[in-house]
């Protein structure tokens, strides 16, 4: 029985995953045109996977080698002949392994015997590059290089004279008929088209890159929300849980924008974690309540994803904020492709370009910076404090949350402890305070995220996910009466958008005349309660 991975590479034959044979398609044209380039994505987002697909469908009409230095330690990278014999020694691996026997004539492995025998005098990258030139030209077929993991190789200056190397055959390739491996795919998480020419002694450093080669790469390797489904459904016709997998796959795409290693760690969860412990049987675990436990889960993790994104984030402080007002005010962030910061951040996956606008890259790592930036500051413990102390008091007997009550709790407490707030302290803080607050309350049970597609400079809707339940609140700063029908009238139109009957407006008002309190509005065939600070 086939089960969900998330580490390492998935194989179709062991493992339910996303059917990816397009994007291979996709990214061997690239190969077919002679192209060198680079794969470059987010940790676990299925480069490796990708990889080992791309070289079997490649293996029918090209020679492939296809290694990854990992196996090349950072003793290896000390100088030019140690990498020379390392590299080697991968080589000769390959040969000996590679079902059937990679394609090498005896010449050339003698040669590289010979390398690995010198003592003294020991070949250079000058010398191997010959060779592999030589093997391209006595090749039967086209040579495609594939190498990943590159990242172990960026700070090394033998690695930067070695793209340099493959820059010039490439070069010599189209310019003088030189034998050339056909195609090079260098594969990380780093994109090495970034790197200078030079890393020793800063006044060297030239900001011309040794793979300035190198084509583009806009294959979309996120997953798609049908290949989800199609591989739900591939589970469900094994596991006969009774699953809706058209609405599965819709929850699970909007938590992850299709993030390989999240979407495959929701589906792991629910398959091997969640009987007997949260649920009576698959059946149950299957809805949209066992994906919200499930990601309620991954966000209790320490994990080397999460790991990196908040050690980015220590790395770029200007920009860290920027995310926090972002997710905590709705503000409006340039997308600017020439910032360090956000190419950086977009590099590793953490951030998106969302119609020239800066984005979290999916609502798991909002969730979790939101939690992230709550517990690194102690600016708002007071609020925390008494969220946490009342929370039992906010759920009803069915298990519902009592969101006016609520609301009203947190108008008392915050009046109380901020009765002497400016106006332009509660305009950019208010809205932080009340997820603080309610996030005290359903921490342990339940889980919140931001309504993307609503954010502006004005307000923030805050969906709360509470035991399969969906929590809609307009958070908003007080403009008038003109724009207050405008948010009421934008709840009504999120509520048909979830298929619920109520929803919450929390306004922060800064009217000397308002009236603090939550009161019940009937608009149409739905419920809105409205509170004012």
């Amino acid at each position: 029985m086939k089960e969900f991975n998330t580490t390492a590479v998935c194989i179709p034959s062991k493992h339910y995953m996303v059917d990816i044979s397009e994007k291979v398609r996709e990214i061997k044209k690239l190969v077919d045109a002679g192209k060198y380039f680079t794969i470059n994505r987010a940790r676990q987002y299925g480069k490796t996977t990708t990889l080992n697909q791309l070289s079997l469908a490649l293996e029918e009409a090209y020679e492939v080698l296809s290694i990854s230095f990992e196996r090349i330690t950072e003793r290896n990278f000390s100088t030019e002949e140690a990498f020379v014999k390392a590299f080697c020694r991968l080589l000769k691996k390959k040969v000996q392994t590679v079902s059937g026997g990679l394609n090498m004539p005896e010449t050339v492995q003698r040669r590289l015997d010979e390398f690995l025998a010198r003592k003294d005098e020991q070949a250079g990258l000058d010398e191997l590059f010959y060779v592999l030139e030589d093997w391209c030209a006595g090749s039967g077929r086209p040579i495609v290089m594939v190498i990943d993991e590159v990242d172990s190789a960026t700070n090394n200056q033998v690695f930067i004279d070695f793209l340099g190397l493959l820059r010039d055959s490439y070069i010599s390739r189209d310019t003088e008929g030189r034998a050339a491996f056909w195609s090079v795919i260098l594969a990380g998480v780093t994109d090495v088209r970034y790197l200078k020419s030079k890393i020793r002694g800063e006044a060297d450093a030239k900001v011309n890159s040794p793979w300035n080669i190198a084509a583009d790469f806009n294959v979309d390797m996120s997953l798609p929300e049908k290949g989800i489904q199609s591989m739900l459904d591939e589970y469900e016709s094994d596991r006969h849980t009774g699953m809706n997998t058209a609405d599965i796959a819709r929850q699970v795409w909007e938590y992850t924008n299709g993030y390989p290693y999240l979407v495959s760690r929701i589906c792991q969860l629910m398959d091997t974690q969640m009987v007997p412990e949260r649920f009576k049987n698959r059946a149950e675990v299957w809805t949209r309540y066992g994906v919200d436990e499930a990601v309620k889960l991954i966000l209790a993790e320490d994990n080397t994803l999460f790991e990196s994104l908040t050690g980015k984030l220590i790395n770029y402080p200007k920009l860290k904020e920027k995310l926090r007002r972002i997710l905590f005010r709705g503000e409006t962030i340039a997308y600017v492709a020439d910032d360090e910061e956000q190419r950086q951040l977009k590099m590793y996956g953490f951030i998106r370009n969302n119609h020239n606008t800066v984005a979290v890259s999916n609502r798991i790592f909002e969730m979790r910076l939101c939690n992230y930036f709550i517990g690194e500051t102690d600016k708002n413990n007071d609020l925390k404090q008494a969220g946490s102390a009342n929370k039992n008091i906010f759920v009803e007997e069915d298990g519902w949350l009592d969101v006016p009550k609520i609301m009203e709790h947190f108008i008392k407490e915050h009046n109380r402890i901020h009765k002497d707030q400016s106006e332009s302290f509660l305009e950019e803080e208010g809205r932080e305070r009340f997820i603080t607050y309610i996030s005290a309350i359903i921490n342990g049970t339940g889980t919140y995220s931001m309504e993307e597609q609503t954010r502006d400079h004005l307000r923030t809707d805050l969906v709360v996910h509470y035991l399969g339940r969906r929590y809609i609140i307009e958070l908003k700063i007080w403009q008038g009466e003109r724009y207050h029908a405008k948010g009421e009238q934008q709840i009504i139109r999120y509520l048909d958008r979830y298929g619920l009957s109520t929803g919450y407006l929390l306004s922060f008002s800064f009217n000397k005349n308002k009236i603090a309190g939550v009161r019940r509005l009937q608009i149409g065939d739905k419920i809105v309660f409205e509170g004012t600070v």
